[in-house]
């Protein structure tokens, strides 16, 4: 019976944010590793290190409040950090392009009537790397060319909710501090630094 072939980095990361696109919901990372490995099939030992990528490459959104971290995505979000990341691409695509058609006209030049030179090895080194990288840039660029149609109308419904769902932490952060309030008699000022909450923390506009 031949081994089942585990899952790949980028399919670790499509099944995460569908947890958030899905739930609509804001969490802790202990939150994620108990629902990632039973409904997404991603590897505990993984779930942390797919989860901070996201947050690396902006389509996951993290705030500290007090001890903890939250996590949340927002679907147009996700969107754009796929489309800025496609246009990165093609962008270095094109350039990697241009620079191997210079690279091909040099070679060309360095070779008629001359013998093998260092500068003609040097060039053909750099274009055989240039060709490698040009390759690798291609595939990366198949990775975010086409946006899943389902995805794209799913997050253009999903931002009043998920909106809401950030809404409902914010109300339990400042249910959290009016209780301290009347059980310690803290001000405000006092309740903020011991939890590390921002003075201007707020509702979102």
């Amino acid at each position: 019976m031949s081994k089942k072939k585990g899952l790949s980095l980028e399919e670790k990361r499509t099944r995460m944010l569908e947890i958030f696109f899905e739930t609509k919901d804001v969490f802790q990372l202990k939150d994620i590793e108990k629902i990632a490995p039973k409904t997404k099939g991603i590897s505990p030992m993984t779930v942390k290190d797919v989860l901070q990528s996201l947050v690396d490459d902006n389509m996951v959104d993290c705030e500290r409040v007090g001890t903890s971290n939250y996590y949340w995505a927002f679907p147009s979000k996700a969107l754009h950090a796929r489309k800025h990341k496609l246009e990165e691409l093609q962008n270095q695509t094109s350039q990697a392009k241009q620079r191997k058609e210079s690279l091909q006209k040099a070679v060309k030049k360095a070779k008629e009537g001359r013998e093998d030179t260092k500068e003609r090895s040097s060039l053909l080194k750099e274009l055989k790397d240039l060709r490698e990288e040009r390759t690798k840039l291609q595939a990366d660029l198949e990775k975010y060319r086409e946006c899943d149609p389902e995805v794209v109308a799913e997050m253009r419904k999903s931002n009043v909710v998920a909106k809401d769902a950030v809404s409902r932490w914010t109300d339990n952060i400042f249910s959290i501090k009016s209780w301290t309030k009347k059980k310690f008699a803290f001000d405000d000022s006092r309740i903020n630094k011991a939890f590390g909450i921002p003075e201007d923390f707020d509702y979102m506009d």
